[in-house]
């Protein structure tokens, strides 16, 4: 179905795995139009509760863009390559279900803007993270320059940024930038298992969650002008509240029994 993707899905995990091994999973013209229509199927596969985002081969999450692309580009058509990046990306980040990145091996340039892209990060001991760009000339164009200040601070995301330092697997996690450091070997099993407890709870409060703190990270003005993030979330605890799910927890917990949450 996909010609740069590899996909499963099982017990409600959706699996989407970046399959370029031996261009260490650079990002093209075709993964991001693979990765479009997989996050497609993530919103209407009703099957779907949950997506982990990794990479093929041991060494690589994605090494970054295809740089072989970038030759001979107008200044339009670059600005159209980073807005193609960028809305992919935004379909991820507003994802009403979790989608987690499983990084396992070098997340540089693009690969690391996919993985900040993602509700939150895992990484194996042997990750690596890094904004490159300044090497070529350019700066990271697939949202970076925000994400990752959003993540660590101005003061970090400038130094990564400008130095184009990269940063392994234990600084990554002090700084925030991931959750959690596993092994290779139990990444992808580590990652699952936090799923399978997401996967527990109710799914419209779950997308409630992404969505007001979503807004939390953006200016007003780029959510509603004259509504706070704090007024979404009086909204959404409204929404919440009136579920078939909501009634299901409250009732579960005063019987001590757990929650059989429907969606509803």
């Amino acid at each position: 179905m996909y010609q740069t993707l590899l996909t499963t899905l099982e017990n409600g995990i959706f699996t989407i795995t970046i399959n370029r091994p031996d261009k260490l999973n650079a990002l093209n013209k075709q993964v991001f139009t693979d990765l479009d229509h997989a996050i497609d199927e993530v919103y209407n596969n009703a099957e779907i509760k949950t997506v982990l985002i990794t990479g093929a081969g041991a060494k690589a999450f994605v090494a970054g863009a295809d740089i072989t692309e970038f030759g001979g580009l107008t200044k339009e058509e670059a600005m159209a390559l980073a807005k193609r990046g960028q809305d992919v990306f935004f379909k991820i980040e507003n994802s009403k279900k979790p989608i987690v990145a499983a990084v396992n091996g070098f997340a540089l340039g693009g690969g690391c803007e996919l993985a900040m892209a993602c509700h939150f990060r895992l990484c194996s001991e042997n990750a690596k993270f890094g904004q490159p760009e300044v090497n070529l000339g350019l700066l990271p164009g697939y949202g970076g320059t925000q994400r990752l200040t959003q993540l660590v601070g101005k003061g970090k995301s400038m130094e990564l940024q400008m130095t184009a330092h990269l940063i392994d697997a234990n600084e990554a996690l002090q700084i925030g930038l991931v959750n959690h450091v596993t092994t290779p070997e139990s990444l992808l099993e580590r990652t699952k298992d936090i799923l399978q407890i997401i996967m527990s709870k109710a799914p419209i409060a779950i997308a409630k969650v992404i969505e007001c703190i979503n807004i939390a990270v953006v200016s007003d003005s780029a959510y509603t002008a004259g509504k706070s993030g704090y007024d979404k979330e009086v909204e959404a605890f409204g929404d919440c509240f009136i579920t078939e799910d909501m009634k299901e927890g409250t009732t579960a917990f005063l019987e001590k029994r757990k929650a059989n949450f429907t969606g509803n």
